[in-house]
């Protein structure tokens, strides 16, 4: 796999459940900090991308590379398609892939990317993303875990919030031992020109119909390819009370270290 790949972090202030949580405070980091350096370890390039002075500002305090960007994104592929154009200007590197890694994932195993990256070994793939087999049913019932039917080739067919596909003729406790189920993991590969393409793209029925913007790319032909990983989704702060989660496991990480 070519090295030319390109890591972008999005990042704003702006939160409705929990303001300003890039830089809310895991042990004695911002915890935009933990998902820079988690990817650093796996990738050349890694930049963070926010419309906010303050999260610039502390990414430049740790070293960290960043980019200021658009207020007037929708969404966080918007933001890394108009990061990616100004990174590769500043970089001068015309990039193969380019990363969305969502932000409030402190943990962020580095597998994950590696697992990612093995789909762009196909000079085919457009799109690639994450998933993991669900083993316990209230993951597979639950509608804030998106769920992904794929092809033979798997490519996704359809993600949605709920179990798919349905089981006919099955009880519902016995759908994960007849059928094998698979979670969404939110980490994305574009090629950078696809990138550019689907950021046009205006919102389509399904997405509206699922909050999913993934959907839109499937409404437009788009192919997106699902690498199934080991690896299950770590741990997201979306909340005061998951920062509060991921200090004890910090805590408990770092003293299992010393």
């Amino acid at each position: 796999m070519s090295n030319k790949v390109l890591g972008i972090i999005p990042s704003r202030y702006g939160s409705s459940r929990f303001p300003g949580k890039p830089l809310a405070m895991i042990g004695d980091k911002p915890m935009i900090q933990h998902v820079y350096e988690n990817c650093r370890k796996a990738l050349s390039y890694v930049y963070v991308a926010t419309d906010d002075e303050r999260i610039f500002d502390a990414v430049q305090a740790f070293g960290g590379k960043v980019v200021m960007t658009s207020k007037n994104h929708a969404n966080g592929t918007e933001r890394c398609a108009e990061a990616a154009m100004l990174i590769s200007a500043e970089e001068n590197v015309n990039f193969d892939v380019i990363i969305n890694i969502q932000g409030d994932e402190p943990f962020l195993d580095i597998n994950q990317i590696h697992d990612l990256l093995r789909s762009f070994e196909s000079r085919d793939t457009q799109i690639a993303t994450l998933i993991h087999k669900i083993e316990n049913k209230d993951d597979l019932f639950d509608i804030m875990n998106v769920k992904v039917a794929v092809n033979s080739e798997n490519e996704a067919i359809y993600f949605s919030r709920s179990p798919i596909p349905f089981l006919r003729n099955v009880e519902k406790d016995e759908w994960l031992d007849n059928h094998s189920f698979y979670k969404h993991i939110g980490i994305y590969g574009f090629r950078p020109g696809v990138l550019l393409e689907v950021v046009k793209l205006m919102p389509s029925p399904l997405e509206k119909a699922e909050s999913l913007e993934q959907l839109r790319w499937l409404e437009n032909g788009y192919k997106v390819k699902c690498e199934i990983s080991e690896v299950s989704e770590t741990v997201s702060v979306d909340t005061p009370q998951d920062l509060e989660r991921a200090n004890k496991i910090y805590k408990q990480m770092t003293n299992g270290q010393s």
